[in-house]
């Protein structure tokens, strides 16, 4: 089993005849999926997708793969193959457009409408070249063929890639549901004779291999659900990952069952929805689908949103009706179904939005307590029914944190691979196919590009230890005179920045957004202060950024008196 190593040097010139595949993203972490197949002086991109920010990653909206390795090469770039049509997979897709635009896009009907959709909103149109499961095409140097895989999303391919050097399969994101509610199965029979043909390669989603047997269908969340329509009084809030078709779908079904309206609110969801519905992904009856605004028509028993916001992110949809800062309010006996995985470092703010809305008196239907969710991604005892039909000369586990990483190689050795032919890489780590024998080469520069706002890769590890310590570029601070019994302002507000880089003059623009934010809290009887904080951060936030583009630590302080 080979390891890669700090000391490892830049990967010499390829051999002729060789290939070479670097990982630019999704290895040790989920997400950020980006891999760069070399051969004959041409590159073939497969996936192009972002990661999400964690908390010691203060101000960054986006983490991207780094481009750096490959920049001065853009010409030899032949396509970007696009597996599916997650963010993980397409996110950066936008930012790598931006340095050239021309880069053709390959993928299927659903994924690129729903990058085209993601473009648009950039002002890029791209070149796209649709493709289906069973069809082959010459990109280049590299001999194309798609796959039918089973996931979350409709749509998905894994991609076959021929050159001189070898076979290689790389699986993208998949599963072995036996059920697809689409009856659109991972093409096992495809995989076999593949393994007959002879794979030199497979790089092989990693995200479940810890996990035991075989992932629960797809259909299996169904009681559940309908459980929770059954049981649910009044208004229904349902998140989920704004490219969940099917868990979508099944809400919709369940919608109609019980003659609920439905609205989708947030604007990834409206868009997702939108594009899924026009290609007949979606299944939508007339009259079934309202605008936001018609929410408060009808009767709260007769409702359900739609929103994002199943992972905890403070700015979606869910987060802000859990901090009573969205127009959408949470009351007693809402009902609220967080129909999605935890994804690895969420954890604390997946259960911070369930305290939030169990406050207002909603009952949460999370993972936890419910079958709302199944996996995407297969699980060991997929895995290694994959590995015995597909046979593989030599294995690449990608997709996944180190453990995942780890046991996927521990899988394919069981098989029958050798233990020196499951290669351990991580991102940047480039891996030579010579001969049939797969063994790594050397590493290319590769770390964290951040997205702050407008600014791309402008942010450094020394900046984001310097907003760890003052703060998320700087702070503001506001003081406000509270009566403790009514819960209204007295006196005047002060508002003070440090380290923002906006003046006293400046800040005087916000004071009556916060006197207005708190008038209508009071009205409403939220006069706690902690609630009083958070209602003024969100405020003074989102007038920083919208007038800033900044992310200033916003420090409330509440003197009741």
């Amino acid at each position: 089993m080979s390891h890669p190593h700090p000391e490892l040097g830049t990967p010499p010139p390829l051999s002729e005849g060789a290939l070479r595949v670097t990982p630019l993203g999704g290895l040790g972490e989920i997400g950020r999926n980006m891999t760069v197949f070399e051969f004959g002086g041409k590159l073939l991109i497969v996936d192009c997708g972002v990661l999400f920010p964690e908390p010691e990653q203060p101000g960054v909206d986006l983490i991207l793969p780094d481009f750096t390795s490959i920049r001065d090469r853009y010409d030899d770039v032949v396509a970007v193959v696009l597996t599916h049509g997650h963010e993980d997979h397409i996110g950066a897709v936008p930012y790598l457009l931006k340095e050239r635009a021309d880069i053709p896009l390959i993928g299927s009907q659903l994924t690129l409408a729903l990058i085209e959709a993601k473009l648009a909103e950039h002002r890029i149109r791209p070149y796209t070249l649709e493709v289906k499961e069973g069809q082959t095409e010459r990109i280049g140097p590299f001999d194309c063929s798609f796959l039918a895989v089973n996931h979350s999303i409709p749509d998905a391919l894994a991609v076959v890639i021929k050159t001189p050097a070898g076979t290689v399969l790389h699986t993208g994101d998949f599963k072995m549901d036996q059920l697809p509610l689409d009856g659109r199965l991972t093409d096992l029979a495809g995989v076999s004779r593949l393994g007959e043909e002879g794979l030199d390669l497979v790089l092989v989603d990693s995200t479940n291999a810890e996990v035991p047997g075989f992932v629960a269908s797809e259909r299996e969340i169904q009681p559940a659900l309908d459980r929770a329509f059954a049981n649910a009084e009044r208004r229904l809030i349902v998140a989920s990952f704004a490219s969940h078709v099917h868990r979508i779908q099944q809400v919709l079904d369940c919608a109609v069952k019980y003659r609920r309206k439905v609205a989708f609110i947030g604007r990834s969801m409206v868009r997702n929805m939108g594009v899924a519905r026009d290609l007949g992904y979606l299944r939508v009856p007339e009259g079934l689908v309202i605008d936001a605004k018609q929410i408060e028509e009808l009767p709260p028993e007769q409702v359900v949103l739609v929103c994002t916001g199943s992972q905890g992110e403070p700015m979606a949809a869910l987060s802000r009706m859990a901090s009573r800062d969205h127009q959408i309010r949470i009351v007693e006996n809402d009902t609220v179904v967080l129909a999605s995985s935890l994804i690895p470092g969420n954890e604390s703010a997946v259960y911070r939005v369930i305290n939030g809305l169990s406050r207002w008196g909603a009952n949460v239907v999370h993972k936890g307590n419910a079958k709302v969710h199944v996996s995407g991604h297969a699980s060991a005892g997929e895995l290694l029914y994959f590995y015995n039909l597909a046979k593989p000369r030599n294995v690449m586990p990608v997709h996944g944190e180190w453990r995942h990483l780890r046991a996927n190689a521990d899988l394919a050795v069981l098989t029958g691979v050798p233990r020196e032919r499951t290669v351990l890489a991580e991102d940047g780590v480039a891996v030579d196919l010579v001969d049939g024998v797969a063994r790594i080469a050397g590493k290319v520069p590769c770390g964290y590009v951040y997205v702050d706002g407008a600014s791309i890769g402008d942010i450094t590890e020394a900046s984001l230890k310097d907003r760890r310590i003052l703060g998320d570029e700087g702070f503001i601070s506001v003081f406000a005179v509270v009566d403790s019994d009514t819960g209204k302002v007295t006196g005047t507000l002060q508002v003070q920045s440090r380290g923002a880089g906006i003046d006293d003059e400046q800040l005087a623009a916000v004071i009556p957004k916060i006197e207005e934010a708190l008038a209508d809290a009071a009205a409403e009887g939220v006069g706690e202060a902690y609630q009083l904080q958070q209602i003024i951060r969100r405020v003074v936030g989102k007038w920083v950024d919208v007038t800033f583009r900044r992310r200033p630590m916003i420090l409330p302080v509440i003197i009741e008196v």
